[in-house]
């Protein structure tokens, strides 16, 4: 099978052309993918596929093989790729997989290569290839459901913290001086209480590529940070300071989302910055955007772990010599957040100058009424 394997080898392209052609037109979701993204590994399970046939009267037992090995790894990622891409199914991965296999048997018979040994190769490999990557795909689902779920309930457990507080401040008030300001506190806290728990009930129906649902409004975007700027000082010891000189910011923006993510960004400030130093929120209003700056002094993050803080599936993990080792999911959802409002979060981080979260949001880059966020990252492997 060694004229096969070359003749695979020399025409990835082509072959990669014609599975493309049929691909984005059976299956829906590869309609919007790019042909970098639609490939994704597949290129590199036909290279394997070829090394497999070169080999495959000396092999004993494949499963054992180092290059199917490899395949299957492909495989795995192929799965767990689509699962960051919107509107992908298992359904349509295993369309994708049962095309790729008719692409590759028609291009080797139109080349004289065909025959039962082949098949037979083939056909196994492509059907632990649907295995692994479907298995890969699934497992990736849940556990961005069980990322997105996680993060809305352990948000949820700061608004009713404050209410439980604003509670037990009512009934020590003896005097009554302090039971208007704490009823609405309590009446504030149970509000975003309730906003949260919506969003975890959508949060349990994940699709491919696909977050949270969020509520697009026109608003005043002032009144939103003003609002987190001043329940964070009620909080919080450390004193926050609020730079803003626009009276109003006017766009469409999820202003729930947008407080979730300020009170994300700030906690981190204050969980890892220095409590005698001030936290600073600088507002800048431009013609199309705005950005939202959070800074606080404190031990840096460090530059290799900078990009991993906002990856969805693979949060820095725990560094115990280091107390910026571990940012939990928070940063996450402020990533998810900016990029459904057309920007991103971006982050300096050095000794001198300390820690600063920078989000840019743009003011029309959404119409009014529901959608769900994207999920761009890269999936890491298990």
């Amino acid at each position: 099978m060694s004229k096969t394997a070359k003749v695979l080898r020399e025409n990835i392209p082509e072959i990669m052309d014609l599975w493309q052609h049929q691909v984005i037109k059976d299956v829906p979701a590869a309609k919007d993918a790019n042909a970098i993204a639609l490939f994704d590994h597949l290129p590199n399970i036909i290279m394997d596929i070829a090394d497999l046939m070169e080999r495959s009267d000396k092999m004993t037992d494949i499963n054992a093989d180092k290059t199917y090995s490899e395949i299957i790894e492909n495989s795995v990622t192929h799965g767990r790729h689509r699962a960051t891409t919107a509107h992908y199914t298992v359904e349509q991965v295993v369309h994708e997989y049962i095309i790729f296999h008719r692409t590759l048997s028609k291009y080797i018979s139109a080349h004289g290569g065909y025959d039962q040994q082949m098949s037979h190769l083939l056909k196994y490999v492509i059907e632990t290839s649907i295995l692994k990557s479907v298995g890969a795909f699934s497992l990736a689902i849940q556990e961005m459901q069980e990322k997105l779920i996680g993060t809305l309930a352990h948000d949820i457990r700061n608004p009713l913290s404050a209410a439980q507080l604003a509670l037990q401040m009512m009934e020590q008030d003896k005097t009554g001086k302090w039971t208007e300001k704490t009823r609405k506190m309590a009446q504030s806290s149970v509000k975003k209480a309730i906003d949260l728990i919506e969003g975890l009930m959508n949060g349990i129906s994940v699709k491919a590529g696909e977050g949270m649902m969020l509520y697009f409004e026109e608003t005043d975007l002032i009144k939103d940070i003003k609002l987190v700027h001043a329940e964070c000082k009620e909080v919080y010891t450390n004193k926050i300071n609020l730079e803003c000189e626009a009276e109003k910011i006017e766009g469409i923006f999820d202003s729930t989302a947008i407080r979730r993510l300020l009170e994300n960004v700030i906690g981190n400030a204050v969980k890892y910055g220095l409590s005698e130093k001030p936290i600073t929120i600088s507002i800048t209003d431009e013609e199309d955007a705005v950005e939202i700056k959070v800074h606080n002094f404190g031990n840096p993050i460090p530059e290799e772990k900078q990009e991993q803080i906002f990856k969805f599936m693979g949060t820095a993990k725990k560094d115990k010599k280091s107390v910026s080792g571990s940012w939990g999911m928070g940063l996450t959802l402020a990533q998810i957040v900016a990029e459904a409002h057309g920007g991103d979060i971006n982050l300096l981080s050095d000794k001198k100058t300390g820690t600063t979260f920078i989000i840019t949001l743009i003011k029309q880059f959404n119409e009014p009424g529901k959608k769900r966020a994207r999920l761009s990252f890269v999936v890491e492997n298990i």
